[in-house]
C-alpha cells in the first residue's frame, strides 16, 4: 500500500466564493433588510462587491440622508450645497423600487428648492414614512405636494412653515405627527389635528404662530408639547394614556388669564380619563394652579402610576395643584418632584402646608419617589415628611439637593423622619 497522502482536488474560485459569500445567496428581501441598515453611503458602495451586487442598494425601501450617510469635507457652503443636491438626485435617480421610508436630515443642507423636486418624486409613490429636518438658515416653506402623500403613516417636521392647501382633507392613515420649530396658523393647526382620524402620537416643541392647544383626537395615545401658549384643552381624547406637557414661560398676574370658578386644573382632566403617565415640567403647574384648585378631583386618576411634578415650594398656589394631583391618584407608583430653586428665594415662603393634618391621605400603591433640586427650606422637608409617612409599601426614596452646601444637614434631618413603611430607604445623592 502506499504511504503518499491522498490530496483532495483543488478547489476552483468559483467554488471559494460560494462558500465564502454566504450572504449573496439570503432571499432578496433580507438583503434589502440589511442594506437599510446601511448608511447610505456604503449601501450604495456595495455595488463595487460583485456583479450580483451592482444596484442591489437600488431596491432598499428606506432612505437617509444624514451627517453620517453623507459626509462632505468642504467648508464653503456652496460647495456642500452642490455636492448633496448631486449624491440625492443620483441616488433617487437611480432608485428602483417603492420608497417606504424617506429621511432628510443632513446638518449643512438648508432648505433649499430642490427639495420641492424631491418631495414631488415621493409623493407619487408609496411613501409612508417622511421626516425633514432642516438645521440650518431660515424655516423651510413646505410645497402643496407634500400635503398628497396618500399613504403616509409617520410624519416628522423640523424648522418648517405649514400651509396646507384648502383643499386639504388629511392624512388618512397618519398616526405619529411630530412638529418641531415649525410655524402654522391657529385655524391651520385645529384643522390639522381633527383631520388625522387615526392619529396616535402628537409631539409639539418650539412652536409659532398658534397659541390655544385644542386637541381633538378620537384615538391619541401620546402627546409631548413643550412651548409657550395660552391655553390648552383636550376633546375626544379618551384613550390618551401618556402626556408630557411643559410651558416656557412664566404665568404672571397681571397677564390676561381667566380665573374661572372651574380653574384649570379641573377642565385640564376631563377628558383624561385613562391617563396613566404625567409629566409637568417647566411652568405647566403654574398654569393649572390658575382659578380655584380643589383639595382633589371630582373623579380620581385611577390608571395614573407615574406622576412627574416641577414645583416652586414657595408658591402656595403650585403647592396647592401639586397636593390636590397627589390626593387624586390612589394607585400612583412612582412620583418625581424637581424643585425650582431659582424661584424660591423671590417668592415668599409656604409654610405649614404639607404637615396639616387634614392632608393626609394614603398612597397604598407608591413604591418610589425622587426629590430633586431642593435647598433645604421648610416646605421642602414638610413634602418628603408628607411622602415619607402616608406611603405604607414605599420601598425608596432618592433625595438631590439643588448644591453641596448643607447636603449633610438635609440628610441628618430626613434620618429622624418618622415612615409609615418599614423598608422604606432614603438615599441621598452627592452633586
Amino acid at each position: 500500500m502506499s504511504n503518499v497522502m491522498q490530496r483532495e482536488p483543488p478547489k476552483f474560485p468559483c467554488e471559494i466564493d460560494t462558500e465564502l459569500d454566504r450572504i449573496s445567496s439570503l432571499p432578496g428581501h433580507v438583503l434589502r433588510q440589511i442594506l437599510s441598515l446601511l448608511p447610505i453611503r456604503d449601501a450604495v458602495r456595495t455595488s463595487a462587491l460583485k456583479r450580483k451586487w451592482r444596484y442591489k442598494w437600488s431596491q432598499i425601501p428606506h432612505i437617509v440622508f444624514d451627517s453620517q450617510g453623507i459626509s462632505i469635507s468642504s467648508q464653503d457652503q456652496t460647495t456642500i450645497k452642490n455636492k448633496l443636491v448631486n449624491i440625492i438626485d443620483h441616488i433617487l435617480l437611480l432608485h428602483n423600487g417603492p420608497i417606504y421610508k424617506f429621511k432628510l436630515s443632513h446638518c449643512d443642507l438648508l432648505g433649499v428648492s430642490d427639495i420641492d423636486r424631491w418631495i414631488l418624486h415621493l409623493s407619487r409613490g408609496s411613501t409612508k414614512g417622511f421626516v425633514l429636518e432642516i438645521w440650518k438658515g431660515q424655516q423651510y416653506k413646505l410645497p402643496s405636494c407634500l400635503f398628497s402623500f396618500k399613504n403616509l403613516v409617520h410624519l416628522e417636521l423640523f424648522n418648517c412653515l405649514l400651509k396646507p392647501p384648502l383643499a386639504f382633507k388629511g392624512f388618512q392613515n397618519l398616526k405619529n405627527l411630530d412638529l418641531q420649530h415649525v410655524t402654522l396658523a391657529q385655524e391651520v393647526f385645529e384643522k390639522l389635528i381633527s383631520s388625522f382620524a387615526m392619529l396616535e402620537r402628537l409631539t409639539l416643541i418650539n412652536f409659532d404662530g398658534f397659541t390655544h392647544l385644542n386637541i381633538n383626537a378620537p384615538n391619541l395615545q401620546f402627546f409631548d408639547v413643550g412651548g409657550v401658549f395660552d391655553d390648552v384643552s383636550f376633546e375626544n381624547t379618551f384613550v390618551l394614556t401618556l402626556v408630557s406637557i411643559g410651558l416656557y414661560v412664566n404665568v404672571k398676574n397681571d397677564q390676561n388669564v381667566s380665573y374661572g370658578s372651574s380653574g384649570k386644573l379641573l377642565r385640564f382632566f376631563v377628558n383624561l380619563p385613562h391617563i396613566q403617565r404625567l409629566e409637568i415640567q417647566s411652568y405647566f403647574l403654574k398654569y393649572l394652579a390658575v382659578g380655584k384648585v380643589p383639595s382633589k378631583l371630582p373623579k380620581p386618576c385611577i390608571d395614573l402610576n407615574y406622576l412627574s411634578i416641577r414645583l416652586n415650594f414657595n408658591d402656595y398656589e403650585e403647592n396647592s395643584a401639586a397636593l390636590c394631583l397627589l390626593r387624586s391618584c390612589p394607585n400612583l407608583q412612582e412620583v418625581e418632584i424637581l424643585a425650582r430653586p431659582e424661584e424660591q428665594a423671590v417668592v415668599g415662603p409656604v409654610t405649614d402646608f404639607w404637615d396639616d393634618d387634614h392632608w393626609k391621605c394614603l398612597f397604598g400603591q407608591l413604591r418610589l419617589a425622587k426629590i430633586v433640586g431642593i435647598s433645604g427650606i421648610r416646605s421642602e422637608l414638610d413634602c418628603i415628611k408628607f411622602l415619607l409617612s402616608n406611603s405604607p409599601v414605599l420601598e425608596k426614596m432618592t433625595i438631590k439637593p439643588v448644591s453641596k452646601e448643607g447636603g449633610w444637614e438635609l440628610v441628618n434631618q430626613l434620618l429622624h423622619f418618622q415612615r409609615a413603611s418599614i423598608q422604606a430607604e432614603v438615599f441621598h445623592l452627592e452633586l
